[in-house]
């Protein structure tokens, strides 16, 4: 395992972007052509166009979402929006061949240390497209894929096909609907049997540009008793209007398989990141989601496992900080559709000033299951007196044969505790960051150990002014 010393973290870090000419360009607008523009750039067999039309008829047609958190949707302006963007690259194998404003960006990021360091590969994608994308030649050996998505479609489409759009159908949410009609970017993954990866592969997606909407399309399958570990980061630059990242990850964990997707979103307070991610667990096999939301001005984000097969096991760990002007509306969904499956979701949110957190939750057993197990763990953490947090779970279990638990706490930073910290020498904001990064501790020890120590001082700096 390699150290951690060179990590270094500022709160603006994503902060910062470059004046960049983009060779392909869809303009400002939805509609028809928008989609036939993108469509065309990419050279997509027709049944892809067609898909794509599909879609963009289902996303007019669906309602915004109902709860209270959509009235921060209504905001958002469609027809500002910027829905491709791309220099025309095809991702390079090497960083010393990405055009240099893309290289700088994530040089600037520390991607190619972490490639280098730890991880098993790296895809690196600048606002529509991947500009960077590799792996260990003895992956490919192993018959190991990971490439973007319309390379996955392009060259693999006996693969792909078969579970495109059938984990998350177009018509899921309005949101889902939106990225099947103007996907561009994301990773293809495909594990094959027996193959279980020591190290994880990563994927970086970065907006660059002002009145965008960044659509990335993740599809991973880990075959017959394989395991992987995929990691995402995000960042953007803060502008005053507003940006869309609106992502669909689908992921099909086969017989006996392990993935394990781990995220750390740290979204400028401008950026809308609504995303639909959901897995598909097999028999015997295990999908579990860790999720990290800091940053947005509103994530709406509930991860799922559908667990087909007998045995299948689904987790949900996930931490959330929001802070003033900052909406985290996240959960997690489980759907038992076999006897003896398992689910777990653990999910911790912080709210800090004026901040707001919702956890938004699913856990559904049929009447004819028997021996499924649900625990369902909600706590909340709140900073201020204005802070604010809600709790919806929804529990629905059928039969008498099935076991679910349920516990759900709310709480404020002990002002006894921050003193007694206080008198042995720290101050206010360093006893208040302590007693944050304890209440999430056990989660955070869930993360690779370069991320766990990123992601403590990411809070660390989120606490910097918030005492008071």
């Amino acid at each position: 395992m390699s150290t951690t010393t060179d990590i270094q973290i500022e709160r603006d870090e994503g902060n910062f972007h470059y004046d960049t000419t983009y060779e392909f360009d869809a303009g400002v607008g939805l509609n028809e052509a928008t989609v036939d523009y993108i469509s065309g750039i990419k050279g997509e067999d027709e049944w892809i166009r067609e898909f794509r039309q599909k879609a963009l008829k289902v996303f007019r047609d669906k309602p915004v979402p109902t709860h209270w958190a959509s009235r921060d949707l209504d905001s958002i302006d469609y027809e500002k929006i910027r829905y491709y963007l791309s220099k025309g690259q095809r991702p390079s194998r090497s960083w010393d061949e990405v055009p240099d404003e893309i290289k700088q960006t994530f040089e600037r990021l520390g991607i190619p240390e972490k490639e280098r360091a730890f991880l098993a590969g790296v895809e690196a994608q600048f606002d529509s497209e991947a500009s960077y994308s590799n792996m260990k030649d003895e992956l490919r050996k192993e018959g190991v894929i990971f490439v973007g998505s319309t390379e996955g479609l392009m060259a693999h489409p006996e693969i792909f096909r078969k579970w495109f759009g059938k984990v998350i159908p177009i018509g899921d949410n309005k949101f889902s609907a939106l990225n099947s009609a103007v996907f561009s970017g994301g990773s293809f993954i495909y594990i094959p049997p027996g193959v279980k990866l020591k190290q994880p592969l990563q994927a970086y997606f970065r907006i660059n540009a002002e009145n965008f909407g960044q659509f990335e399309r993740t599809l991973i399958i880990a075959d017959e008793g394989a395991e992987v570990t995929y990691m995402e980061g995000c960042t953007a630059p803060k502008f005053e209007t507003s940006t869309l990242h609106s992502a669909v990850v689908e992921l099909v964990a086969l017989k006996n398989a392990k993935i394990q997707y781990i995220t750390v979103q740290n979204w400028s307070d401008n950026v809308f990141n609504l995303v639909t991610k959901r897995g598909l667990a097999m028999e015997g096999a295990e999908v579990k989601w860790i999720d990290c939301n800091i940053g947005s001005r509103l994530t709406m984000k509930y991860p799922g496992v559908v667990m087909r097969g007998e045995g299948a096991r689904g987790e949900v760990l996930s931490i959330a900080l929001a802070h003033d002007g900052q909406h985290q509306d996240t959960g997690a969904k489980m759907v038992h559709a076999a006897n003896n499956t398992t689910s777990n979701i653990i999910a911790k949110s912080i709210s800090i000033g004026q901040g707001r957190s919702t956890y938004r939750g699913i856990v559904s057993m049929p009447r004819h299951l028997k021996g499924c197990k649900n625990n369902t763990e909600c706590d909340a953490l709140l900073i201020n007196t204005n802070s604010r947090t809600d709790t919806y779970p929804a529990i629905t279990v059928r039969g008498n044969q099935n076991t679910v638990q349920h516990e759900a706490s709310v709480s404020k930073v002990s002002a006894e505790q921050i003193f007694y910290m206080m008198q042995r020498g720290l101050n206010e904001g360093q006893a208040m960051s302590l007693s944050v990064n304890g209440f999430v501790n056990d989660l955070i020890r869930e993360f690779p150990m370069e991320y766990s120590v990123e992601l403590k001082r990411l809070i660390d700096l989120e606490m910097e002014g918030s005492v008071g």
